[in-house]
């Protein structure tokens, strides 16, 4: 294949929109999904059609795809979630206060039984003290009381009676105590009179005393007994009082809720537990009263609130996007609440994480995120594997303390996890975590381009006008919609592909509005589009400007005129964080009597990656193929990039350096107006680079620098012309004559252009007059001198 000259018209791809009968994207619908993802979202409409456990998604692509963007549209438009969805509350458990009880209730209910609740508590606080406190009550009570009264009293007095036949008296003491006390007469006995007694009156007394305190022990167990049987009457007259009232006021609540069996058990269970505790709404004791409220609702007593943990309003499948991973905000977490200096906790401070509101829906994370929250990627296995939550407190997960805290029931989990993330992450979850490939079976995979034709590009613009809509910006006109479609292509570094990097989309859109809006123009124009691009290349592009500047001043040195031996620039691409750049280099080639060896300096010096190295390995080798089949190579050749002190690698500069080491075998001098990039295999093959627009504008730019002729140019392999999207100022110089572009299949053709010479080689080689035979040449030349020297010296 002959050296293809390049034409203007190859150098850059203009967009058919330039000639669509559409002038703005006001005339356009906005898409709404991502263009030309159309393998992703087959992979989500996979796995969000699956039900079974195990099917969730990691999405992958580099970042500014639009992979989120491009879910939330497909769930928000496209996806139909027939499953049910529920709100999920906590309530107490009034036979274990540790472990609170969930109920589990259709979307909307939560929020409803909660008030239910509320407006029952609010009546009762009032209703029950009213039923209390009345006539009818204190009558019923006093009755309970007098008879109890009467039978004490009845007791009592025959005892009484019984003691005084026998001259003792029953009286009570200061401390409530009942006591006998032998009678003088109508007096009790002092010690002095009662010593005055005969031994056998004394005798007399103690045996009536003791057993009138027999009796009295009996007495007194039955009187216990009778205040046992009173307390049973009231607590039972209590609870037929509160009963009536409470049955008579949770009705309505009943009724609302008769079609969910689990509410109607806990509104049971909640109702004999007041009859219990009845003195939560009639206690007069104001820190008894403070104790049993303490709480951010202080209308409601604690363990009687419904705690809504989620709600879920619109009966909508809930999409959640969780930016801030922690453990906390995933799982849910028990909060403290504090009370004259003591600290407690119960199921009204339980508070929902992101995998509660996102049940029976969606939940999006970035992975990197999740894996760097301590203990998150483990909660999320547990979680996925059990399919359910347990709320329970970071610390006791991670520690041995023996703190009590609260252990509420697990929640059923039905929830899909959408990852996004890198392809370095993903291999990473692979390769190190044997359950990743069974929580994660579908892998939703991003493209960097999409193919580039006229239905594409109608797409395309259609894209555009669903980035405006939603950004709320100017409206595009057809020019400048076809510009930033030209710019895709830059961006995907080739004619026929289309850059699907969203971000740097939309970017480019809000920035064209900037100067759209500071023009006072009424939509964004494609001179718009370039002032932005002039701008951000302005703002990003200092280091390539501080670089020229050691062009024009002569710090780095280039030639871009004339020849010279051994000598060549090549093309390579400089990257900062946000801007790439192209800048030639010089390199350089020179040979010594040695043994065929190329010594790369830049791997000898540790600057050299291993693509580079294997580059230079190859041209080696290929050399080693043409010059030395049947004898030694007798030369040493060293090889390096001038002025380079950072590292180099790629092997994009291998046909240069295969030029300038045949240069300096053959004593033929290369072309300093031309610039090579293209690497090259064992059959010296020229083979595709990236970064081909780069190069080229970095050359020429250093030729507009240096002094610019109508010989200057730059040598690309054929492959790469597909990959051209020039600067607008390259093509014009091209298409003047003033710049030119030469597209080679073989380094042969190369070496033709650079020396004026037939390379020998190659398929365009011919047999006599050629480099090869001059580097024959002047390797048999070597090799007789050396053999020379060798016989003369072993003569001496």
């Amino acid at each position: 294949m002959a050296t293809t000259v390049v034409n203007s018209e190859r150098l850059y791809r203009e967009s058919s929109f330039k000639h669509s009968d559409i002038t703005s994207t006001k005339h356009l619908a906005p898409l709404d999904e991502i263009v030309g993802q159309d393998r992703a979202r087959h992979a989500v409409e996979f796995a969000m059609s699956i039900k079974e456990k195990g099917y969730n998604i990691y999405a992958i692509g580099q970042n500014g795809l639009g992979k989120r963007t491009m879910v939330m549209r497909y769930l928000n438009h496209h996806w139909k979630n027939d499953t049910p969805i529920h709100d999920w509350c906590y309530v107490a458990n009034f036979q274990e206060a540790r472990a609170p009880q969930v109920l589990k209730l259709p979307a909307g209910r939560g929020n409803e039984l909660k008030k239910h609740v509320e407006q029952l508590m609010g009546k009762l606080a009032n209703a029950l003290p009213l039923a209390f406190d009345n006539e009818m009550y204190y009558q019923r009570a006093e009755t309970l009381k007098n008879q109890l009264t009467e039978r004490q009293q009845t007791v009592l007095k025959a005892l009484s009676d019984s003691a005084e036949q026998n001259n003792v008296s029953l009286t009570i003491t200061p401390q409530g105590d009942y006591q006998f006390v032998a009678l003088n007469g109508e007096e009790p006995h002092t010690e002095d009179t009662f010593d005055a007694l005969s031994q056998e009156e004394q005798m007399a007394f103690g045996k009536v005393i003791d057993k009138l305190e027999t009796e009295l022990r009996s007495i007194v167990r039955q009187l216990g007994e009778w205040e046992e049987d009173y307390a049973e009457k009231q607590q039972a007259l209590d609870e037929e009082v509160a009963r009536d009232v409470i049955a008579a006021q949770m009705k309505s609540v009943t009724k609302a809720f008769a079609d969910l069996p689990d509410v109607l058990a806990f509104l049971e269970a909640m109702q004999a537990d007041m009859l219990e505790h009845l003195d939560i709404f009639l206690e007069d004791s104001e820190d008894q009263a403070a104790l049993a409220y303490a709480a951010l609702d202080k209308k409601l007593p604690r363990r009687y609130q419904v705690n809504v943990l989620v709600s879920q309003d619109d009966n909508q499948a809930p999409v959640v996007v969780e930016d801030s991973p922690s453990y906390h905000n995933l799982f849910g977490y028990v909060e403290n609440a504090t009370f004259k200096g003591t600290v407690f906790t119960d199921f009204s401070l339980i508070r929902a994480g992101s995998f509660h509101r996102a049940n029976g829906g969606v939940l999006l994370m970035d992975a990197i995120k999740v894996l760097e929250k301590p203990y998150v990627w483990d909660g999320i296995k547990r979680a996925l594997s059990a399919r359910q939550l347990s709320v329970s407190a970071l610390e006791r997960e991670v520690t041995l303390s023996g703190t009590v805290s609260l252990d509420p029931a697990p929640i059923p989990l039905d929830v899909k996890i959408i990852l996004f993330g890198d392809y370095q992450t993903y291999q990473l979850l692979q390769r190190y975590d044997a359950e990743f490939s069974e929580l994660f079976r579908v892998t939703a995979d991003f493209e960097d381009d999409m193919p580039r034709n006229d239905s594409t590009e109608q797409q395309y613009a259609k894209f555009i006008s669903s980035i405006i809509h939603d950004g709320g910006l100017l409206h595009c006109s057809r020019g400048a919609i076809a510009r930033i479609i030209e710019h895709s292509a830059r961006q995907a570094e080739d004619q026929n592909r289309l850059s699907l990097h969203s971000a740097d989309i939309a970017n480019l859109l809000r920035e064209s509005n900037y100067w759209a809006t500071q023009a006072n123009a009424n939509s964004i124009r494609a001179l718009h589009v370039e002032k932005a691009l002039a701008s951000r290349n302005m703002r990003v592009s200092r280091v390539r400007d501080s670089m020229m500047q050691n062009f024009e001043n002569g710090a780095t040195l280039i030639n871009t005129t004339g020849s010279a031996l051994g000598q060549i620039n090549g093309l390579s691409v400089l990257s900062t964080s946000d801007f790439s750049f192209g800048l030639p280099n010089r390199i350089t080639a020179t040979t010594a009597y040695g043994e065929g060896e190329v010594l790369d300096i830049e791997r000898s010096v540790k600057l050299g990656g291993r693509i580079h190295s294997k580059g230079v390995m190859i041209l080696s080798a290929y050399l080693a193929t043409l010059l030395g089949k049947t004898e030694q190579i007798p030369l040493k050749t060293h090889i390096t990039f001038e002025q380079s002190y950072g590292g180099v690698d790629g092997d994009s500069a291998s046909m240069a350096e295969f030029c300038a080491i045949l240069s300096a075998i053959t004593g033929v001098p290369l072309r300093q107006d031309l610039a090579i990039t293209g690497s090259m295999n064992q059959f010296g093959e020229a083979q595709p680079i990236g970064g081909v627009n780069e190069k080229i504008e970095g050359f020429f730019d250093v030729c507009t620098i240096k002094g610019p002729t109508e010989q200057q140019g730059v040598i690309i392999p054929a492959a790469n012309i597909q990959n051209l999207m020039l600067r607008k100022d390259v093509v014009h110089a091209v298409e003047k004559g003033e710049f030119h572009i030469y597209a080679v299949s073989h380094v042969a053709e190369a070496l033709s252009l650079l020396t004026g010479k037939n390379a020998g080689f190659g398929p365009d080689a011919i047999t006599t007059d050629n480099l090869l035979a001059t580097a024959k040449a002047n390797l048999n030349d070597q090799r007789r001198r050396a053999q020379k020297e060798s016989s003369s010296h072993h003569t001496r």
